[in-house]
Protein backbone atom coordinates (compact mmCIF):
# COMPACT_ATOMS: atom_id res chain seq x y z
CA UNK A 1 0.00 0.00 0.00
CA UNK A 2 1.34 3.42 -0.75
CA UNK A 3 2.57 5.52 1.76
CA UNK A 4 1.19 8.79 0.21
CA UNK A 5 -2.30 9.20 -2.32
CA UNK A 6 -2.77 12.16 -4.11
CA UNK A 7 -6.66 12.00 -5.61
CA UNK A 8 -8.27 14.59 -8.41
CA UNK A 9 -7.70 15.44 -11.70
CA UNK A 10 -4.84 13.97 -14.49
CA UNK A 11 -4.84 15.82 -17.85
CA UNK A 12 -2.90 16.60 -20.62
CA UNK A 13 -1.26 20.17 -21.36
CA UNK A 14 -0.85 21.53 -24.71
CA UNK A 15 1.17 24.57 -25.06
CA UNK A 16 2.51 27.16 -27.08
CA UNK A 17 5.94 27.17 -27.83
CA UNK A 18 6.68 31.08 -27.35
CA UNK A 19 5.03 33.55 -25.08
CA UNK A 20 2.56 36.03 -25.52
CA UNK A 21 0.82 33.60 -28.35
CA UNK A 22 -2.79 33.92 -27.32
CA UNK A 23 -4.98 31.31 -27.82
CA UNK A 24 -7.44 32.85 -30.28
CA UNK A 25 -4.93 32.33 -32.71
CA UNK A 26 -3.73 29.93 -35.48
CA UNK A 27 -0.39 29.58 -34.01
CA UNK A 28 1.45 26.18 -32.88
CA UNK A 29 1.26 24.23 -29.89
CA UNK A 30 3.42 21.39 -28.35
CA UNK A 31 2.63 18.71 -26.29
CA UNK A 32 0.86 16.78 -24.87
CA UNK A 33 2.17 16.76 -21.66
CA UNK A 34 1.24 15.02 -18.60
CA UNK A 35 -0.28 17.52 -16.01
CA UNK A 36 -2.93 17.92 -13.80
CA UNK A 37 -1.39 19.00 -10.27
CA UNK A 38 -2.73 15.92 -8.31
CA UNK A 39 -1.07 13.93 -10.82
CA UNK A 40 2.08 16.20 -11.03
CA UNK A 41 2.50 15.94 -6.95
CA UNK A 42 2.32 12.29 -6.97
CA UNK A 43 4.46 11.70 -9.77
CA UNK A 44 7.23 13.71 -8.11
CA UNK A 45 6.68 11.89 -4.82
CA UNK A 46 7.34 8.68 -6.85
CA UNK A 47 10.83 9.94 -8.20
CA UNK A 48 11.96 11.53 -5.10
CA UNK A 49 11.49 7.50 -4.10
CA UNK A 50 8.17 7.25 -1.66
CA UNK A 51 5.50 4.66 -2.45
CA UNK A 52 2.46 7.24 -3.83
CA UNK A 53 -0.44 6.41 -5.46
CA UNK A 54 -2.79 8.30 -7.41
CA UNK A 55 -6.46 8.31 -7.88
CA UNK A 56 -8.44 9.78 -10.84
CA UNK A 57 -10.09 8.90 -13.71
CA UNK A 58 -8.63 9.33 -17.27
CA UNK A 59 -10.61 8.81 -21.01
CA UNK A 60 -9.97 5.20 -23.14
CA UNK A 61 -7.95 7.51 -25.33
CA UNK A 62 -4.66 8.54 -26.22
CA UNK A 63 -3.98 11.11 -23.56
CA UNK A 64 -5.08 8.70 -21.12
CA UNK A 65 -2.33 6.31 -22.04
CA UNK A 66 -0.01 9.52 -21.89
CA UNK A 67 -0.73 9.57 -18.63
CA UNK A 68 -0.86 6.15 -17.02
CA UNK A 69 1.82 5.26 -18.70
CA UNK A 70 3.99 8.19 -17.41
CA UNK A 71 2.51 7.39 -13.99
CA UNK A 72 3.35 3.68 -14.46
CA UNK A 73 6.98 4.50 -15.42
CA UNK A 74 7.65 6.78 -12.39
CA UNK A 75 6.60 4.50 -9.88
CA UNK A 76 3.22 5.78 -9.11
CA UNK A 77 0.53 3.16 -8.11
CA UNK A 78 -2.37 3.61 -10.74
CA UNK A 79 -4.46 0.99 -9.14
CA UNK A 80 -7.38 3.61 -8.58
CA UNK A 81 -7.14 5.41 -11.86
CA UNK A 82 -9.86 4.55 -13.58
CA UNK A 83 -10.34 4.36 -17.20
CA UNK A 84 -14.18 6.28 -18.70
CA UNK A 85 -15.02 5.14 -22.22
CA UNK A 86 -17.41 7.75 -23.06
CA UNK A 87 -15.27 10.95 -22.05
CA UNK A 88 -12.53 12.43 -23.49
CA UNK A 89 -9.10 12.74 -21.18
CA UNK A 90 -8.96 16.31 -19.36
CA UNK A 91 -6.79 18.80 -21.51
CA UNK A 92 -5.50 22.27 -20.85
CA UNK A 93 -4.59 24.63 -23.21
CA UNK A 94 -1.49 27.31 -21.56
CA UNK A 95 -0.13 30.31 -23.40
CA UNK A 96 2.53 32.09 -21.71
CA UNK A 97 3.04 35.81 -21.22
CA UNK A 98 6.55 37.88 -21.46
CA UNK A 99 5.61 39.47 -17.83
CA UNK A 100 6.13 35.48 -16.21
CA UNK A 101 2.09 35.12 -16.35
CA UNK A 102 0.11 32.19 -18.09
CA UNK A 103 -3.31 31.81 -19.21
CA UNK A 104 -5.25 28.53 -19.55
CA UNK A 105 -8.01 26.71 -21.00
CA UNK A 106 -9.12 23.70 -19.62
CA UNK A 107 -11.73 21.01 -21.23
CA UNK A 108 -11.93 19.42 -17.76
CA UNK A 109 -15.34 19.71 -15.71
CA UNK A 110 -17.00 17.66 -18.85
CA UNK A 111 -13.96 15.53 -19.17
CA UNK A 112 -13.18 12.18 -17.90
CA UNK A 113 -11.43 13.66 -14.77
CA UNK A 114 -14.19 15.72 -13.88
CA UNK A 115 -16.10 12.36 -12.93
CA UNK A 116 -14.10 11.82 -10.46
CA UNK A 117 -16.78 10.46 -7.44
CA UNK A 118 -16.92 8.65 -4.57
CA UNK A 119 -17.59 5.52 -5.71
CA UNK A 120 -13.91 5.70 -7.31
CA UNK A 121 -12.65 5.46 -3.63
CA UNK A 122 -12.07 2.26 -1.71
CA UNK A 123 -11.62 2.51 2.15
CA UNK A 124 -9.11 -0.27 2.43
CA UNK A 125 -6.97 1.96 0.30
CA UNK A 126 -7.24 5.35 1.11
CA UNK A 127 -7.63 4.98 4.97
CA UNK A 128 -4.19 3.08 4.90
CA UNK A 129 -2.09 5.75 3.89
CA UNK A 130 -0.15 7.78 6.14
CA UNK A 131 -0.90 11.24 3.72
CA UNK A 132 -3.47 12.49 1.72
CA UNK A 133 -3.04 15.36 -0.64
CA UNK A 134 -5.94 17.52 -1.87
CA UNK A 135 -5.58 20.06 -4.37
CA UNK A 136 -8.25 22.93 -4.86
CA UNK A 137 -8.26 22.26 -8.52
CA UNK A 138 -9.73 18.59 -7.62
CA UNK A 139 -12.10 20.13 -5.75
CA UNK A 140 -12.84 23.13 -8.32
CA UNK A 141 -13.41 20.48 -10.92
CA UNK A 142 -16.73 19.33 -10.39
CA UNK A 143 -18.98 18.26 -7.61
CA UNK A 144 -18.46 14.77 -7.39
CA UNK A 145 -15.08 15.37 -7.46
CA UNK A 146 -15.46 17.57 -4.19
CA UNK A 147 -17.55 14.84 -2.82
CA UNK A 148 -14.43 12.35 -3.22
CA UNK A 149 -12.15 14.43 -2.02
CA UNK A 150 -14.09 15.38 1.30
CA UNK A 151 -14.91 11.76 1.61
CA UNK A 152 -10.81 10.58 1.29
CA UNK A 153 -10.23 13.48 3.80
CA UNK A 154 -13.08 11.84 6.24
CA UNK A 155 -11.12 8.53 6.12
CA UNK A 156 -7.77 9.77 6.43
CA UNK A 157 -8.34 11.38 9.46
CA UNK A 158 -10.28 9.03 10.90
CA UNK A 159 -7.88 6.63 10.61
CA UNK A 160 -4.79 8.90 11.98
CA UNK A 161 -3.06 10.16 8.96
CA UNK A 162 -2.58 13.26 8.11
CA UNK A 163 -3.84 15.59 5.00
CA UNK A 164 -2.25 18.42 2.58
CA UNK A 165 -3.85 20.94 0.56
CA UNK A 166 -2.40 22.93 -1.27
CA UNK A 167 -5.47 25.78 -2.36
CA UNK A 168 -3.81 25.84 -6.76
CA UNK A 169 -6.86 28.51 -7.05
CA UNK A 170 -8.05 28.53 -10.91
CA UNK A 171 -10.35 31.35 -11.09
CA UNK A 172 -10.80 30.24 -15.30
CA UNK A 173 -12.56 26.98 -12.84
CA UNK A 174 -15.06 28.80 -10.27
CA UNK A 175 -14.86 31.90 -8.54
CA UNK A 176 -12.60 32.82 -5.94
CA UNK A 177 -15.69 33.28 -3.46
CA UNK A 178 -17.12 29.72 -4.39
CA UNK A 179 -13.49 27.97 -4.31
CA UNK A 180 -12.80 29.43 -0.71
CA UNK A 181 -16.43 28.13 0.21
CA UNK A 182 -15.60 24.29 -1.40
CA UNK A 183 -11.59 24.58 0.47
CA UNK A 184 -12.40 25.39 4.00
CA UNK A 185 -13.52 21.61 5.00
CA UNK A 186 -9.77 20.57 3.68
CA UNK A 187 -8.33 23.75 5.45
CA UNK A 188 -10.32 22.51 8.94
CA UNK A 189 -8.95 19.33 8.11
CA UNK A 190 -5.49 19.90 7.20
CA UNK A 191 -2.29 19.75 9.40
CA UNK A 192 -0.38 21.06 5.95
CA UNK A 193 -1.23 24.25 3.74
CA UNK A 194 0.95 24.92 0.88
CA UNK A 195 -0.41 28.28 -0.52
CA UNK A 196 1.17 30.88 -2.97
CA UNK A 197 0.92 34.15 -1.79
CA UNK A 198 -2.27 34.69 -3.54
CA UNK A 199 -3.68 31.99 -2.54
CA UNK A 200 -3.29 32.87 1.11
CA UNK A 201 -4.44 36.02 0.39
CA UNK A 202 -7.69 34.21 -1.17
CA UNK A 203 -7.92 31.81 1.62
CA UNK A 204 -7.53 33.93 4.60
CA UNK A 205 -9.25 37.13 3.69
CA UNK A 206 -6.27 38.86 3.99
CA UNK A 207 -3.96 41.63 1.60
CA UNK A 208 -0.76 40.78 2.94
CA UNK A 209 0.27 37.17 2.31
CA UNK A 210 2.54 36.70 5.13
CA UNK A 211 -0.59 37.99 7.79
CA UNK A 212 -2.69 36.14 5.80
CA UNK A 213 -0.05 32.66 6.45
CA UNK A 214 0.05 33.34 9.53
CA UNK A 215 -3.83 33.77 10.29
CA UNK A 216 -4.19 30.01 8.90
CA UNK A 217 -1.42 28.32 11.19
CA UNK A 218 -3.09 26.41 13.99
CA UNK A 219 -1.40 24.47 17.28
CA UNK A 220 -1.61 21.18 14.88
CA UNK A 221 -1.01 22.95 11.30
CA UNK A 222 1.94 24.43 9.76
CA UNK A 223 1.30 26.38 6.66
CA UNK A 224 4.30 26.60 3.71
CA UNK A 225 4.20 30.16 1.78
CA UNK A 226 5.67 29.35 -1.85
CA UNK A 227 7.15 32.80 -3.51
CA UNK A 228 8.50 31.12 -6.42
CA UNK A 229 12.09 33.11 -7.07
CA UNK A 230 12.00 34.37 -3.37
CA UNK A 231 12.24 30.73 -1.89
CA UNK A 232 9.39 30.05 0.95
CA UNK A 233 8.51 30.69 4.21
CA UNK A 234 7.34 28.30 7.05
CA UNK A 235 4.86 29.12 9.50
CA UNK A 236 4.44 27.07 12.78
CA UNK A 237 2.45 27.97 15.76
CA UNK A 238 6.07 28.85 17.33
CA UNK A 239 7.89 29.69 14.25
CA UNK A 240 8.50 31.68 10.87
CA UNK A 241 11.83 30.48 8.41
CA UNK A 242 12.39 32.27 5.74
CA UNK A 243 14.27 29.65 3.55
CA UNK A 244 16.18 30.94 0.19
CA UNK A 245 15.65 30.31 -3.17
CA UNK A 246 17.89 28.51 -5.26
CA UNK A 247 18.50 30.41 -8.37
CA UNK A 248 18.34 28.32 -12.16
CA UNK A 249 17.29 29.30 -15.36
CA UNK A 250 13.31 28.93 -15.70
CA UNK A 251 12.12 27.00 -18.77
CA UNK A 252 8.48 26.19 -17.81
CA UNK A 253 6.76 27.08 -13.99
CA UNK A 254 4.00 24.89 -14.37
CA UNK A 255 3.83 22.26 -11.85
CA UNK A 256 7.07 23.53 -9.97
CA UNK A 257 4.33 24.15 -7.03
CA UNK A 258 3.09 20.61 -6.88
CA UNK A 259 6.59 19.16 -6.94
CA UNK A 260 7.46 21.54 -4.11
CA UNK A 261 4.55 20.27 -2.40
CA UNK A 262 5.52 16.89 -3.13
CA UNK A 263 8.78 17.36 -1.62
CA UNK A 264 8.01 19.12 1.19
CA UNK A 265 5.37 15.92 2.27
CA UNK A 266 8.79 13.76 1.35
CA UNK A 267 11.01 15.45 4.17
CA UNK A 268 7.64 15.74 6.57
CA UNK A 269 7.37 11.80 6.48
CA UNK A 270 11.21 11.71 6.70
CA UNK A 271 10.94 13.49 9.63
CA UNK A 272 13.62 15.96 8.68
CA UNK A 273 13.95 19.41 10.54
CA UNK A 274 11.72 22.19 8.71
CA UNK A 275 15.33 23.49 7.77
CA UNK A 276 15.74 20.60 5.34
CA UNK A 277 12.75 19.89 4.48
CA UNK A 278 12.26 23.81 3.16
CA UNK A 279 15.54 23.82 1.35
CA UNK A 280 14.64 20.28 0.06
CA UNK A 281 11.75 21.44 -1.39
CA UNK A 282 12.93 24.59 -2.51
CA UNK A 283 15.40 22.84 -4.46
CA UNK A 284 12.98 20.42 -6.28
CA UNK A 285 10.61 23.46 -6.73
CA UNK A 286 13.73 25.00 -8.73
CA UNK A 287 14.76 21.95 -10.42
CA UNK A 288 11.03 21.79 -12.38
CA UNK A 289 11.00 24.62 -13.45
CA UNK A 290 14.02 23.91 -15.98
CA UNK A 291 12.36 21.67 -18.36
CA UNK A 292 9.27 22.35 -20.68
CA UNK A 293 6.32 20.25 -19.61
CA UNK A 294 4.91 20.10 -15.51
CA UNK A 295 6.30 17.08 -15.12
CA UNK A 296 9.58 17.12 -16.87
CA UNK A 297 11.89 18.69 -14.54
CA UNK A 298 10.41 16.23 -11.54
CA UNK A 299 13.95 15.12 -10.31
CA UNK A 300 14.75 12.17 -8.71
CA UNK A 301 16.34 12.69 -5.05
CA UNK A 302 20.08 11.54 -6.32
CA UNK A 303 19.74 14.76 -8.33
CA UNK A 304 18.51 16.84 -5.65
CA UNK A 305 21.10 15.98 -3.27
CA UNK A 306 23.86 16.55 -6.21
CA UNK A 307 22.10 19.88 -7.04
CA UNK A 308 22.51 20.83 -3.36
CA UNK A 309 25.62 19.76 -2.83
CA UNK A 310 26.72 21.77 -5.92
CA UNK A 311 25.33 25.03 -4.58
CA UNK A 312 26.70 24.39 -1.44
Amino acid sequence: MPTVLSIGEALVEIMRPLPDLPLDRAECFVGPFPSGAPAIFADCIARLGMSCGFIGVVGADDFGACLRNRLIRDGVDVAYLATDPDRLTGIAFVTYRSDGGRHFLFHMRHAAAGLLAPHHLHHSYVAQAEWLHVCGSALAASESSQRACYQAVEWVKAAGGRVSLDPNLRPELLSVERIRRICRPVVEAADVILPSGEEASMLAGIGDAEEAAMALVREDRMVALKRGARGSIIFTSFERLAVPAFAVEQVDPTGAGDCYAGAFVVGLLEGWPLTRVGHFANAVGALATTRLGPMEGAPTREEVEAFIRGRS
